[in-house]
């Protein structure tokens, strides 16, 4: 297991800044759901994590040390929001998700024909992780419905062996009927692998389902930051307070605390 820091990290675009100086803290095994408005900086922080977003200054910490790629690979995966748009439609499934392994999953001194073996056998192990008929590895994302392609984006996002996940919005662009299987689906896999993971969403509701603790951002700055059911119980900052207002169920339980 491992834990993400975020040390003072800023992002500014030009003169414009979209997060500045956020201090925030993903304990390892636990999840920790990123909330605001729209342009409160909360994906933009998502993306200075993996090195997306032009970083003026601050650390990303795993584990205590410099969250830099090894060997090609990061410690830390991000998944978008977009499905259609985050697999590469020229790429067969089991492409998209062997591209993701580590190089030492078949060994280089294996002769070639072992090598193939051994990564069609990881995809597979991948794609049945998160529900999706290895036979459908030979696929392009096209012939996938969106809950599929994103279910295939999370097994790419797992087979590069991540300390760390970043889920950004990903179910915000799927069907609702699709939605919980997903995100059912992502508990499952966070509880049984033991990653953390940075949730990043709009929906109370879904945070207050999966998440341990809950981080507000508004206008670029974190604003509050605590155990899930504190924060939406007994919130202590204004925008908290304003984006409980907008979910009802939630707002009854806070005027019911």
């Amino acid at each position: 297991m491992s834990s993400l820091e975020l040390r003072g990290i800023t992002v500014r675009y030009g003169r414009f800044t979209a997060v500045e100086n956020v201090d925030l803290l993903v304990p390892e095994g636990t999840v920790t759901g990123l909330v605001g408005g729209s342009g409160s900086g909360k994906s933009t922080l998502g993306k200075a994590v993996v090195g997306l977003a032009p970083t003026r200054s601050g650390r990303v910490l795993v584990d205590g040390a410099d969250a830099a790629p090894r060997r090609g690979h990061s410690p830390v995966q991000l998944v978008f929001q977009n499905p259609y748009a985050s697999l590469d439609p020229r790429m067969s499934v089991g492409a998209s998700v062997a591209e993701a392994l580590p190089d030492g999953v078949s060994g280089r001194r294996t002769p070639a024909r072992e090598r193939r073996a051994a990564r069609d056998a990881e995809v597979a192990r991948f794609l049945e992780l998160v529900g999706i008929d290895p036979a459908r590895a030979v696929l392009t994302p096209d012939a996938l419905s969106g809950g599929q392609r994103q279910r295939v984006a999370l097994a790419r996002a797992l087979a590069a062996r991540p300390a760390v996940l970043i889920a950004d919005e990903i179910t915000s662009a799927l069907d609702v009927s699709v939605q919980g299987a997903v995100l059912n689906l992502l508990r499952r896999l966070q509880r049984e692998l033991g990653f953390a993971m940075l949730f990043i969403s709009h929906n109370l509701a879904v945070v207050r389902y999966l998440c341990d603790q809950v981080a507000v951002m508004d206008g670029g700055h974190l604003v509050e930051c605590g155990p899930t059911d504190r924060v939406l119980e007994r919130p202590e900052h204004p925008t908290t307070r304003n984006l409980i207002s907008c979910v009802p169920t939630l707002a009854l339980a806070e005027e019911a605390s």
